[in-house]
């Protein structure tokens, strides 16, 4: 199972071997598998099977709506990072909101959840599923998946590596698609249609927008509302190589009537743009697996600050500062600052 994880290169092929080693050990009529931003988690894009891919906007919804059990981004800070629905429902699994509305009608019974966590940053999502009437996930299912989860979240994390860092060299700038209080599309510009083709979502089922935009709306939603601190931003990947930066605002309506939010009812700005280099460093040094000191030496070096300085700004001596660097060019694969620089802050790519 654990070797399944590592086959992968990329995100598609990990979450092909992983669910077909989980389908040789445990009974899974469904599957839903997604990617997220470890900053946000948010989802990035996700496979949903069938049924689970007719439903998929409710499923997302429900993540942000409100109360219900074993939400993924809960699961990122529970011990284990897994559970079932009939654990959490103690076997009443009309409890769940998600279970009575999205899942009973589809046919389907228990779940089990899994946020995919690795020193300390989560990189995706696994939900397994079984038809309802089926017996629900033991406990030896629950303790296999806490088991292997560090090691898709790792499998995850290096496929982020594969997508390196690419940017527009004559960026055409960015595209705006504005959602409705619903999230249903009203209109969107001829860019954004063109950025949101280069999203490599893996399986958008029923959402008219790819994964990325969708969640960003529905967590600025969820912000207003009081029900998630979540910032409304990821960067998601792209087709060919490189990252998109997914933003949601609203925008306000002079005079218009103030909303249930508490803001003046305009719609949804969701803006998709080419990620710079400022907002994918910090996820490629995650993705190296770098420790936050590690990644604050690597941070300055990229900023062209000098070991003198380095020194003082975090008030450590000057072979530390050598050790660390050392420990980031043997995680990045490089042997210099310059060879640093090159891999981290990438070389320009047609837009």
């Amino acid at each position: 199972m654990i070797r399944a994880c590592h086959r992968g290169r990329d995100v598609e092929g990990v979450q092909r071997e992983v669910l077909a080693a989980l389908r040789r050990v445990t009974t899974v009529d469904a599957a839903f598998f997604a990617t997220a931003d470890p900053e946000t988690l948010l989802f990035t894009g996700g496979r949903s099977e069938d049924p689970l891919a007719s439903a998929q906007r409710w499923f997302m919804d429900n993540e942000f709506g409100g109360a219900d059990v074993n939400t993924f981004a809960g699961l990122v800070t529970t011990p284990g990072h897994v559970a079932t629905l009939d654990q959490a429902t103690r076997r009443e699994r009309a409890a769940s909101p998600r279970y009575r509305e999205i899942m009973a009608p589809l046919g389907l019974g228990d779940e089990l959840r899994a946020a995919l966590v690795v020193d300390d940053r989560c990189w995706g999502y696994l939900c397994l599923h079984r038809e309802d009437g089926a017996r629900g996930f033991a406990a030896a299912d629950t303790a296999l998946l806490a088991r292997v989860g560090p090691h898709i979240a790792e499998a995850l994390r290096r496929a982020a590596l594969v997508h390196g860092a690419t940017f527009a060299a004559a960026d055409a700038g960015p595209g705006v698609v504005l959602l409705d209080e619903h999230l249903e599309r009203i209109a969107v510009t001829g860019r954004a249609e063109e950025l949101m083709d280069r999203i490599a979502d893996t399986n958008p089922g029923t959402l008219r927008v790819p994964a990325a935009v969708h969640t960003a709306a529905a967590a600025l939603l969820a912000l207003e509302r009081g029900r998630s601190t979540m910032p409304p931003r990821a960067r998601a990947r792209a087709r060919g190589g490189g990252w998109l930066h997914v933003h949601a605002a609203r925008l306000r309506i002079d005079h218009a009537d103030v909303g249930p939010g508490g803001h003046p009812g305009g719609p949804i700005a969701v803006v998709i743009e080419h990620a710079d280099a400022q907002t994918t460093t910090p996820l490629l040094l995650a993705a190296h697996g770098l420790t936050p000191r590690e990644t604050e030496v690597a941070r300055l070096v990229l900023r062209g600050v000098p070991t003198a300085a380095i020194v003082g700004e975090l008030h450590i001596s000057r072979h530390t500062v050598q050790d660390h660097l050392t420990a980031v060019f043997d995680k990045v694969g490089v042997r210099s600052r310059r060879e640093l620089m090159g891999r981290l802050l990438g070389a320009a790519s047609p837009s």
